[in-house]
């Protein structure tokens, strides 16, 4: 019995962390992290410092930014232009990492 709720939980949890991972791994295979970390700055900001200066209702607007491009929000490095994302994908990392990117 214990062995079965054992397994219950590590499956929850598994679950739970799914997302996470399934988006940092979008963000992966999307460029993002070439430039960008979760809890650090690279050439960009951190996605933590990214969720810091925006909120949830700014989703649209940071998503215009990120398929578009552009310099000046964070220094003077450029973001270029995420034209070949799918706009779902984008919308994805967007709230990922309007979320903490957790």
């Amino acid at each position: 019995m214990k062995s079965v709720l054992f397994t219950a939980l590590v499956a929850a949890g598994v679950l739970a962390s799914a997302p996470a991972l399934a988006n940092k791994d979008l963000a992966t295979k999307s460029g993002c992290m070439a430039c960008h970390a979760v809890d650090k700055k690279l050439v960009g900001p951190s996605y933590q410092d990214v969720a810091k200066k925006y909120k949830a209702g700014d989703e649209a607007a940071l998503f215009d930014k990120v398929r578009k491009g552009g310099k000046g929000n964070w220094g003077q490095i450029p973001m270029p232009p995420n034209a070949a994302v799918k706009d779902d994908d984008l919308h994805t990392l967007v709230k990922w990492v309007l979320g903490g990117a957790k």
